[in-house]
Parts: C-alpha cells; structure tokens; sequence
C-alpha cells in the first residue's frame, strides 16, 4: 500500500513538473529604441524580423507606445506611423506608454495624467481601425507611485478611463543587453555580439526560472508570467532564441487578456516605494516578506551592466 501510494505521489509530481506554464510577451518603447539610427531601412527591417519572430512562433503580443517616437518637430512621421500598422496588420495589439516616458516619482498625479492622455492620440485611431479598443496602459519604469495616494490616485484616474495597468512579473535588465549589443555592433565586434546574445539568452533563462521559483513559493503553483522586453535589435535578432527557451521549459504563449485571467493579479499591493519591480517582489514584500525570500535573483553579467 505505502508502495502504491508513494508511486501515485511520483506521478502526480511528474505530471505537475510537466505541466503546461504559460506566458505573454509585452514590449515597451514601441515603435522602436534604435539609440539614434535614424536610417529608415534598418528601422523597417528590425521592427520585420520582430514581427516575424512573433509571428513564426505564435506569440500574440501587445507593444506599447511611447507616442513623442512618432513626431519630430511637432510633425507627425508617417514612416513611424507606417511602422505601427504593420505591427497591427500581423495581428499584433498596442497599449498606451505614454507620450515621452516619463518618471511618475517625478511628477505631479495631474501632469502624468497629461501625458497618458497626449500618449494615446494616434495609438487609439490606429486600434480603432482595426475595431479594437485601446485597453491596455503600461507605467514607464514600472513606476506605479511611491505613496499609496499616489498610486491610488492613478489606479482612479486608470479606472476612470477604461484603461487596464499591464503588470510584469518576469522583469529583467534586457535593455543593458541591447545597449552592449548595440555598442558590439558599432564596433563589428562578431564574437562580441555572439557572445552577448548567448549570454542574454541564459541570463533570461535564469531570470525565468528565478520567477518561477517565486511563483511556486507564493502562490504554490505557477502564475500566468507576464514578460516585459524592449523593441531593439537585439531582441528582433534573439526573439526566436528567446521564444525556443521558453518552449524549452514548456511554455504556451498567450495574450495579456488570457494572462491576466489568473486571480493571481487580484493579489493585494500594500507597500509602495520608489522602486520599479516585478509584481512577484510586490506581492511578496506586501505579504511581509524579506531578504532571503528574494535571494538568488539572477544579476546582469558585470560586462553588460558596466
């Protein structure tokens, strides 16, 4: 009996070691970060290869724009509008950044409501021709308020305006990456930027498996993950690295509605500071826990973040 009962338990721990997980992509800084080229060829081809990553492995993904991109001059460019539709016309969704990215530690509640306002002008039309309703609102930085008025007071002005907040429970320093990615290129530095993209894939990896971790040590199971990435090169070249790793570990892709279907998103936030952080570090933290709770938190390579 102790036998068949230890077998049954063995099983029921292969089954739920192999359990589907699942994650949704989410990518700021929409259209593009191109840290100052300008040259619409390289534009169009690295927001391609990101639609066609997305595309070849059935990642429906949300972007979302930070809508002072699309302007110069106060002159709408249509090269940068064009490059949004074609993020739409693959099927693809948009959310609000809003308009220059700002840092809400560093405003008042009714100048960075200003600026999710002016940051929603063309992004809503662009949706609306596809009947789609622009829904979705992601805070630059991940800064949602460092006072509980604060954050209250955006929740309201959110709620007030049919806008959703896109939480980010796998969160990373990508960005880091795609700037020593970039410099490698400038360099034609060839096993530089191998190097960094390998590196970056088993950085994200850990990163994965960090979060996981938490998950299971917060929730006792494994949430709906919410990744957030940037639009660079260095993740058009390695979004299909990315998207193999995270099959790897047996995940489905999924939308942002879908993911946040999981109650895990109605955990309560009763701590608020200046940092911008995973929601997984913001549940925990209010649930009153500390130091070792967060230990093994995997950290950029010293090359990348130096």
């Amino acid at each position: 009996m102790v036998c068949r009962l230890t077998f049954l338990i063995l099983i029921l721990v292969i089954i739920q070691s192999h359990a589907q997980k699942k994650v949704c992509f989410t990518i700021d800084d929409m259209p593009l970060v191109t840290y100052g080229i300008n040259d619409t060829v390289y534009q169009k081809n690295l927001m391609n290869k990101l639609i066609a990553a997305l595309n070849t492995n059935n990642i429906p993904a949300i972007g979302f724009v930070n809508e002072v991109k699309l302007y110069r001059n106060d002159q709408l460019i249509p090269f940068q509008v064009q490059l949004l539709k074609s993020w739409l016309a693959a099927g693809l969704h948009l959310g609000n950044h809003t308009y220059s990215h700002p840092d809400y530690n560093n405003l008042s509640p009714s100048e960075f409501f200003k600026e999710i306002t002016k940051g929603e002008q063309v992004t809503k039309k662009l949706l609306a021709e596809h009947n789609i309703k622009l829904t979705y609102f992601r805070h630059p930085f991940l800064h949602v308020g460092n006072t509980k008025a604060k954050s209250d007071s955006l929740s309201q002005f959110l709620a007030d305006h049919d806008y959703i907040a896109a939480p980010v429970t796998i969160d990373n320093e990508d960005y880091l990456f795609a700037v020593a990615y970039k410099r490698a290129q400038d360099k034609n530095d060839t096993m530089l930027i191998k190097k960094i993209g390998a590196d970056y894939i088993t950085y994200m990896e850990r990163k994965v498996l960090y979060f996981e971790r938490q998950s299971e040590a917060l929730f006792g199971r494994q949430i709906n993950q919410i990744l957030l990435l940037h639009a660079n090169a260095l993740n058009s070249d390695y979004l299909d690295a990315l998207a193999k790793m995270f099959r790897t570990h047996n995940y489905d892709f999924i939308s942002l509605p879908q993911a946040l279907q999981d109650n895990a998103y109605q955990t309560p936030i009763t701590v608020y500071g200046k940092w911008g952080i995973s929601w997984i570090d913001r549940w925990a933290l209010s649930q009153g826990k500390k130091g070792d709770f967060f230990k093994g938190d995997p950290e950029t390579p010293p090359y990348i973040a130096n």
